[in-house]
């Protein structure tokens, strides 16, 4: 007999009238709520001006959703988007890209350090690289509990049956919980990055955290987009997802190597 999980959880966790809190929204709010807490830390340890997290925290956050939707809408449903322009703005139907994310939080970071901090974009990037990583971390368990961005059909006996998955294709077998993989691997950058922050002063070498966050992410989504259903997108041979990861790795790498020439220390 096949052993798999029947997942037939709802993405709603109350609902009053018109209105429902869901799993993927109270996880957004708090990952970003925790993040906010670390950096708060890392200002106060240095010294910085308290009045500068406010400006970080809702860059973050519209750089974020705004990123990450346009990312969404470019990247793998140009098509339908161009022919529906009024649903752009329907971000409560799903549909946000990491990706297109990540342009949207550097565009902030850089945005708060040309005209608020006065300081080095690393200097800002380095203190939120870990909390990001929690972030997505918490956005994976939010798809998971949408029965969203499912893995390919498996026979594993922790394969999961998406009872509620969107397409009634994908709920048709047991699927990898791909969701579960990202999020592990998240976690474990975060956890990874904060230890090197905090006990080995790697904020130290300017760039070094914010590479690795770039190598440690995508790195570990390249690897799992091969156990992901289809997507969408212009993915040939390799997946929209992969094709988009490959330059951020490489940029990420650059980053570290060239962290030494901006004040290197061991870590």
């Amino acid at each position: 007999m096949l052993a798999y999980i029947t997942w037939d959880v709802s993405p709603e966790i109350i609902q009053l009238g018109p209105l429902s809190l869901r799993w993927y929204g109270l996880m957004f709010a708090f990952g970003f709520m925790i993040g906010f807490s670390l950096v708060r830390r890392m200002f106060l340890a240095e010294g910085a001006p308290e009045k500068w997290l406010d400006y970080v925290f809702y860059l973050l956050i519209a750089g974020t959703i705004l990123g990450a939707r346009l990312g969404h809408v470019l990247f793998y449903q140009p098509e339908y988007y161009f022919n529906n322009p009024g649903d752009i703005f329907k971000i409560w139907e799903g549909g946000l890209a990491s990706h297109g994310g990540v342009i949207g939080v550097v565009t902030a970071l850089w945005v708060f350090s040309k005209y608020v901090s006065k300081k080095s974009f690393f200097w800002i990037s380095d203190k939120v690289a870990a909390p990001i990583a929690l972030v997505g971390a918490m956005i994976r368990f939010g798809n998971l509990m949408n029965s969203e961005i499912v893995g390919t059909p498996s026979d594993a006996p922790w394969a999961f049956h998406f009872v509620n998955a969107a397409r009634e294709s994908l709920a048709d077998v047991p699927r990898h919980p791909v969701q579960l993989y990202e999020l592990l691997g998240y976690f474990g950058i975060f956890i990874l990055l904060l230890w090197l922050y905090w006990k080995r002063d790697a904020w130290k070498a300017p760039g070094y955290l914010t590479g690795l966050w770039f190598v440690g992410i995508f790195g570990t989504r390249f690897v799992w987009e091969y156990f992901k259903s289809d997507q969408g997108g212009f993915g040939v041979a390799l997946t929209t997802g992969q094709w988009l990861s490959i330059p951020l790795v490489l940029i990420g790498a650059w980053m570290m190597y060239s962290s030494k020439d901006r004040g290197y220390a061991e870590v």
